[in-house]
């Protein structure tokens, strides 16, 4: 009923008023790297302070050279595959392909997610097999269906570059080692984070931030779809893993988090639930990459997953009319979308 949703959305409004003024002085923070010797990631509105684990302020010439490193294809066996290659910037920091492709048209077997905002997330991967970035980097470089090096071939390719050799020795005091390389990438991830969208402004108490469409749509997501059950918090995702029926029609399911952790009758074909943010950017959807757009996604939800033994239990039927799903996918889309997602251009690598 009409009546209800508005008070729903009075409700709710009133509750987040706090956690948007708490996100609104992240906003003090500097967007982009000062002309000072230190960097931090942007904490646009939206996010919450960072980790206590996270090193906050990193040297600037640090990131900067994680920057070179994450574009340089130099990085791979034949030289043809850096980072950037399957975590395009101009494709969400995905690859907008269903699968990671590496060196010599190697195709994996589960998609290539977002780096953004990696700086809040404690678990990496699909299986969440990574805790830090720094054990992220090594894996994508040396596997062989990726960029098929090891970490210290790599770091001596990286040495054999005069303008590499000097800003490691400039930021870390020696020459590159497989540790300090996998560092700078990292710092440089850590400062790719986006918030600021329309739904964060919405629910800092701006009610105008959202089209009619979209706001009903929030309703959807918030109430009628449940969809918050795993897509909560400042990153709409609870950071656990689920098992959605994804994959287990195939010969060979993908274990998922199971090969982790060994414990098959609980973690078999779950998979990290990802961050809606900026999730229009990203397509396509699922581990593998296998739904094309949202609609496809509402689809895959309006019958509940794929049925199997291990599927997530609070996964129930969703029963939505034309103009709610409509309406979903536009918040989605118009609601979750920042306007200042981080776009950073190739930079010039040293020779």
């Amino acid at each position: 009923m009409v009546w209800l949703a508005a008070v729903r959305r009075i409700l709710f409004c009133g509750v987040i008023a706090c956690i948007g003024a708490a996100s609104q002085a992240a906003v003090d923070v500097a967007l982009t790297p000062s002309k000072s010797s230190s960097a931090r990631p942007s904490l646009p509105l939206g996010l919450p302070p960072l980790p206590r684990a996270v090193e906050t302020a990193q040297p600037l010439a640090k990131v900067e050279l994680g920057k070179q490193l994450f574009f340089d294809a130099r990085l791979s066996q034949d030289k043809s595959t850096s980072c950037a290659s399957c975590h395009d910037p101009k494709q969400g920091w995905s690859n907008g392909k269903r699968f990671a492709t590496g060196v010599g048209g190697h195709v994996g077997a589960r998609s290539a997610p977002s780096v953004v905002n990696s700086v809040y997330v404690s678990r990496y991967f699909w299986d969440g097999r990574a805790n830090s970035l720094e054990e992220v980097i090594p894996q994508p470089i040396q596997h062989p269906d990726e960029m098929a090096l090891s970490m210290d071939d790599a770091a001596q390719r990286v040495n054999e570059v005069r303008g590499y050799r000097l800003q490691f020795q400039q930021v870390f005091g020696v020459d590159a080692t497989r540790e300090n390389l996998a560092e700078a990438i990292a710092a440089f991830i850590r400062t790719l984070v986006a918030g600021n969208s329309p739904f964060d402004r919405y629910r800092a108490g701006d009610l105008s931030a959202l089209s009619p469409a979209a706001r009903s749509g929030h309703d959807v997501f918030m109430f009628r779809a449940n969809c918050q059950m795993c897509h909560r918090g400042a990153l709409l995702s609870d950071g656990g893993f689920h098992n959605l029926g994804v994959g287990t029609d195939e010969a060979k399911p993908d274990p998922g988090r199971a090969a982790v952790t060994g414990d098959k009758s609980y973690d078999t074909g779950a998979f990290r639930t990802p961050s809606l943010r900026d999730v229009s950017r990203t397509a396509p959807y699922m581990h593998d990459g296998r739904l094309e757009t949202l609609g496809d996604v509402l689809d895959f939800y309006e019958h509940a997953g794929d049925v199997n033994s291990h599927r997530m239990q609070m996964l129930n039927i969703l029963v939505l009319t034309d103009e709610e799903k409509h309406d979903l996918a536009v918040f989605l889309k118009e609601g979750l979308t920042s306007d200042d997602y981080p776009a950073v251009d190739p930079p010039k690598l040293p020779e």
